[in-house]
């Protein structure tokens, strides 16, 4: 005991023992930073990671709403698409814009509209043939009958762009009557700090029972976000599937908003402000436009009934003198 006391105590141990205690410190000051391991990799693989798990969610929500956006095309209608070396005749210039704001993408839509363009003049032709003939026996000549049919045939090319306007109007009128409740919505998570792309997720996760074909597109948009090297051309690709005003002048305030620095929640208000009035002038219009529609109803179907009440009685009294 008094030897490790002694030892303690000696001064030659305690400079040895010092010395010996900022060598290792020195050691393990250099050192250290060289046996860290770089993190940047592992942080870059977990959102790699992450963003894959929502790329996942946002297609299997799509595909319990509205089915899977990429489907192989019916082979039959290829087939004879192939067949006949058609495809390059019946492909307007635009037909894949319209089908993509009806909703339709991939190639399988656009293939089936091609098949529709080409079948429905032979069954609309047959159709009104066989109605001609057979059916409302109109005193008409063969050739007139035949000239007839070929003019439906003629109308029967245009019934699938028909079809599509149709779907087109309809898509556009769910995205406008809950764009602006999604435009505050947008707004409140972009002012409470989320990104735009989070913004857009949890927006799409929340309009979809109001308006399914808007929450859709704002997931579409959130993947062209992550996966397109311009994010303006994502606003602008939203912009021209929607085809509405309002969805543009927004597309155009976060292109600017972007580009500039400016503030992303004031240009989403101002915006949402712009919309509410166009769906409250649009509101209006209708309002305004009904006066006339009531017109010729109320001439056909209210003024017989209301003269039938009111010269009822004076006929049958008329008649009971005479």
């Amino acid at each position: 005991m008094s030897t490790v006391m002694n030892l303690l105590f000696d001064r030659n141990f305690l400079i040895t023992a010092f010395i010996g205690i900022l060598a290792f410190a020195t050691i393990v000051t250099l050192g250290g930073p060289l046996l860290e391991r770089n993190g940047l990799d592992d942080r870059l693989k977990t959102v790699a990671r992450r963003r894959e798990e929502l790329r996942a969610k946002h297609h299997a929500a799509l595909s319990a709403k509205r089915g899977s956006l990429r489907v192989e095309p019916t082979s039959y209608m290829k087939a004879t698409l192939d067949r006949f070396k058609l495809a390059n005749v019946l492909e307007g210039e635009n037909s894949r814009e319209k089908l993509a704001s009806a909703g339709y993408r991939g190639q399988a839509p656009l293939i089936t509209f091609m098949f529709f363009r080409f079948v429905m003049p032979f069954i609309v032709f047959s159709v009104t043939l066989f109605y001609l003939f057979l059916i409302l026996h109109l005193h008409w000549t063969a050739v007139e009958k035949v000239l007839a049919a070929l003019a439906g045939a003629g109308i029967g090319f245009y019934l699938p762009d028909l079809f599509v306007s149709n779907m087109i109007a309809k898509r556009q009128q769910s995205i406008m009557r809950a764009f602006p409740d999604a435009l505050d919505l947008m707004l409140i998570c972009v002012e409470s700090g989320m990104s735009v792309e989070t913004a857009f997720t949890k927006v799409a996760a929340e309009i979809g029972v109001q308006s399914a074909e808007l929450a859709e597109e704002l997931a579409l948009t959130t993947a062209e976000l992550s996966y397109l090297p311009d994010r303006r051309q994502a606003f602008d690709n939203l912009a021209k599937r929607c085809g509405h005003m309002g969805v543009k002048a927004v597309a155009t305030a976060l292109n600017q908003a972007e580009k500039y620095g400016t503030p992303m929640g004031q240009a989403l208000r101002v915006t949402a402000t712009e919309n509410r009035e166009m769906r409250m002038h649009e509101a209006e219009r209708k309002a305004a436009s009904l006066p006339a529609k009531l017109t010729v109803p109320m001439i056909i179907f209210f003024l017989p009934c209301l003269f039938v009440v009111i010269m009822g009685p004076a006929v049958i009294t008329i008649k009971h003198m005479m």
